[in-house]
């Protein structure tokens, strides 16, 4: 069984990642990395102590050790693989790191910054025959195959457009969301989920055709933003999303004969029973859709990754297809 060990301890690894790894039962877990001075620039002794009494509690829970820091843990020789939940802007450097040593690498959406990062990352990983896969959990949901299924047995007759919205309240000042020298910004965070699923639901010819991004007054990063994709056949996909919103998280699927609605597609937790809203005319009906876990799913699927080639490469696609969707919205839109 291969071991995986985390880089830092993160608040999404410890309240996510490691309950659905223990479920999931393809990784052996090692441990947790915390960084050192060098690592962590400009950390204070206190900030340094307070990561050390975090990462504590990954071992009294689950076991592992405390790796004093991250290069520690990526050049040991009892890690196989590494996951990589800090903020974005510190992926590129630390995967990069990693898969110079022969590491496979599970990372936090997004998985760089740049169309040029991600290539760079995925041309390193298939010359190792390593395994890099971004962590858009929600892609794995069995929600997802049960409103393919309505829309494919023709109940709301045929497509014309998707909708799909994803935003969410101010968070704190030190989010690292409203930092962009740590990769922070809407379009990286909230709307990239929005193009993966964009993605999903329109194929592999999908094409960003217009963007809209806008700030704030006070704010460095981008805060909300909309764009329009196309495939193909001519299917759109409208998104939006923000972090200076009223929370939404929601899929609209509007057809010839019936819209589809939906309000957790990207963020349902394990054991979440979502739900879908079919109207027809002045008819509305509501239907139960699966409980799941999508982030023991997609850790299984990582775990795939690197044992097969062909599913391997498929990811690297799919990758490449988010880059680039990402890096179209920002030309468009004139995002820096």
């Amino acid at each position: 069984m291969k071991r995986i060990g985390v880089i830092c301890p993160s608040e999404i690894a410890f309240r996510r990642f490691l309950p659905a790894l223990k479920e999931a039962g393809c990784f052996e877990y090692a441990g947790v990395a915390i960084a050192n001075k060098e690592e962590f620039v400009g950390a204070t002794d206190e900030v340094l102590a307070i990561e050390r009494a975090k990462a504590q509690t990954f071992v009294d829970n689950y076991g592992g050790k405390i790796y004093e820091g991250y290069r520690s843990l990526i050049e040991s020789d009892d890690v196989d693989a590494v996951y990589l939940p800090l903020p974005p802007g510190l992926h590129y450097q630390w995967a990069k790191v990693a898969l110079n040593v022969g590491k496979h690498i599970l990372v936090e959406k997004p998985c760089t910054t740049a169309l040029a990062y991600t290539q760079d990352l995925l041309q390193e990983a298939e010359s190792k025959s390593l395994a890099v896969h971004e962590n858009y959990m929600f892609a794995f949901h069995d929600q997802l195959k049960s409103i393919n299924n309505i829309v494919d047995s023709g109940e709301i007759g045929d497509v014309r457009l998707y909708r799909v919205s994803f935003g969410f309240p101010m968070r704190s000042q030190n989010d690292f969301r409203y930092n962009k020298a740590l990769g922070g910004g809407a379009l990286l965070d909230c709307g990239g989920y929005t193009f993966k699923y964009a993605s999903i639901l329109l194929g592999p010819t999908v094409k960003m055709k217009y963007a809209q991004s806008n700030n704030l007054d006070g704010f460095s990063v981008d805060m909300y933003g909309s764009a329009a994709l196309v495939n193909d056949e001519g299917v759109t996909a409208q998104v939006a999303f923000g972090m200076d919103n009223n929370y939404k998280c929601e899929l609209e699927v509007w057809g010839s004969k019936g819209t589809i609605y939906t309000n957790r597609i990207l963020t349902a937790p394990a054991g979440f029973s979502p739900n879908v809203i079919i109207r027809k005319g002045n008819d509305e009906e509501k239907r139960n859709l699966p409980a799941d876990d999508a982030f023991k799913k997609s850790i299984f699927h990582f775990s795939i990754c690197i044992e097969d080639k062909d599913a391997r490469k498929a990811n690297y696609q799919a990758l490449l297809r988010q880059a680039k969707l990402v890096e179209d919205f920002k030309l468009l839109s004139g995002l820096n």
